[in-house]
């Protein structure tokens, strides 16, 4: 057996490895062997049949898996001795090859392998970094009362449906009858909505309910039927307004003040505000750390200067995915990976640099942010703590969800570092901008 290196270039190699009959012949034999004991042939003892049956039914199978162990054993055995950082997995050479597997003799197989860079780094003070401040202005502060305020409200009865409100009716055609139903003016298209706005309860009119309630889904719903069941229901109805609902602020009490940021945290409308103050500058303070995070990945992907072998990632991609993604695809995308896999490089630098380590609470700690963010999303706040750890330990049981909490983990760590040791060009900037440039 003869294993060669070609140096391609700084990242990238071929690896041939050339096979002649005295390297293969013995293994296959013993391969051929371990099929005869195992064989169960009708006319013959088991592990008794002739070797040239074998041979006949098995030989082909046994040379490549002879073969295919020889070479890679061969490639990793070469990787080990160079103590190689290899990107991926080496891949076959695109080259055609000439290996004829019907009259068997030598066989020559070549690889394609793309070494790690190094990455040549250091963070100092002399290295700057934007960091915004979001400013907070009253109308800002105005419009997030309001918006608490409104998250912690309820619906109640009004006089008149507006353009955000709820009308309960109850709907009738022929010998149909549906009672109770509520119809969000909110979803309506705006055209038919101007028909609802105003009513009030006891009022009657004809509704076209394909045209009132274009969402499938909603008007299966509403209608108590099956999607695929819409088709039997008539389009004319007559709908009489039961009761219109509007949706009112919570009031600036105790027990609001209790349910926003917890029993006895407010004991008045100016600790209340001072609170929302509070909970709004924390918001600002994530947006700006976020910027952050942009902005300092963005800095020392471009210090770094990091070369890829891009011809053989792409390569790679296809490959590691089975050919799910078309090169086309993967060349449109390819950028984002890239820079994706050059700052996983450059985190992986810092924390080895900085020893610095990811410990299970910081772990249980993010899986818990994770699931108060989704509980929130569903309007769920103060979530008690019992139901959120049961929620992050169910996030850390899948093994996906794990590998996301922990990568997050060492970015918070690796960027506190950074922006710890850099010194940081601290700008003011409003809300609307910050977003703007986040885009």
């Amino acid at each position: 057996m003869k294993v060669t290196k070609n140096q391609v270039d700084d990242l990238n190699m071929t690896v041939s490895i050339a096979l002649d009959k005295n390297d293969w012949a013995e293994p296959r034999k013993k391969k051929l062997n371990e099929y005869r004991r195992k064989a169960e042939i009708r006319g013959f003892r088991r592990g008794m049949a002739p070797m040239s049956l074998i041979e006949k039914i098995h030989g082909g199978q046994a040379l490549g898996e002879t073969v295919n162990t020889l070479v890679t054993d061969a490639l990793n055995q070469f990787i080990d001795d160079n103590k190689l950082n290899l990107i991926g997995e080496p891949l076959p050479s695109e080259k055609p090859s000439d290996n004829d597997w019907e009259n068997p003799d030598a066989f020559s197989f070549d690889f394609d392998l793309a070494v790690a860079p190094e990455v040549n780094l250091t963070v100092t003070a002399e290295d700057k970094i934007p960091y915004y401040n979001v400013t907070v202005t009253a109308a800002a502060l105005k419009d997030y009362r309001h918006g608490l305020l409104k998250q912690f409200g309820q619906l109640e009865s009004g006089d008149k449906a507006k353009t955000d409100d709820f009308v309960i009716a109850d709907f009738v055609a022929g010998e149909q009858k549906v009672e109770g139903a509520y119809v969000a003016l909110r979803s309506m298209p705006e055209e038919v909505k101007k028909g609802f706005i105003g009513l009030k309860k006891d009022d009657v009119r004809q509704v076209d309910i394909v045209k009132s309630f274009p969402n499938e889904a909603d008007r299966a719903a509403m209608f108590h039927v099956k999607k695929e069941e819409l088709d039997t229901l008539p389009a004319e109805w007559t709908m009489t307004v039961k009761d219109v609902k509007t949706f009112v602020d919570a009031p600036l009490t105790q027990a609001t003040f209790d349910q926003i940021f917890g029993e006895g945290v407010c004991k008045d409308e100016a600790a209340f505000d001072a609170k929302v103050k509070e909970r709004l500058q924390a918001e600002y303070a994530q947006e700006s750390d976020y910027r952050f995070m942009i902005d300092a990945k963005e800095y020392l992907i471009g210090k770094a200067a990091i070369q890829l072998p891009d011809a053989f990632m792409k390569r790679w991609i296809k490959a590691a995915n089975e050919d799910k993604f078309t090169m086309e695809q993967i060349e449109a995308e390819y950028d984002l990976f890239a820079k994706d896999f050059r700052w996983n490089m450059i985190r992986t630098k810092i924390m080895k640099d900085q020893d610095l380590k990811v410990s299970k609470d910081d772990v249980m700690k993010q899986a818990m942010s994770m699931a108060s963010y989704q509980f929130a999303m569903y309007g769920m706040n103060n979530v008690p703590e019992e139901h959120l750890t049961k929620y992050a330990e169910q996030l850390l049981g899948d093994r996906q969800q794990a590998e996301r909490i922990v990568e997050k983990v060492e970015d918070d760590i690796a960027l506190t570092w950074v922006r710890k040791t850099a010194t940081l060009e601290k700008k003011k900037i409003s809300l609307e901008k910050m977003r703007e440039l986040t885009k």
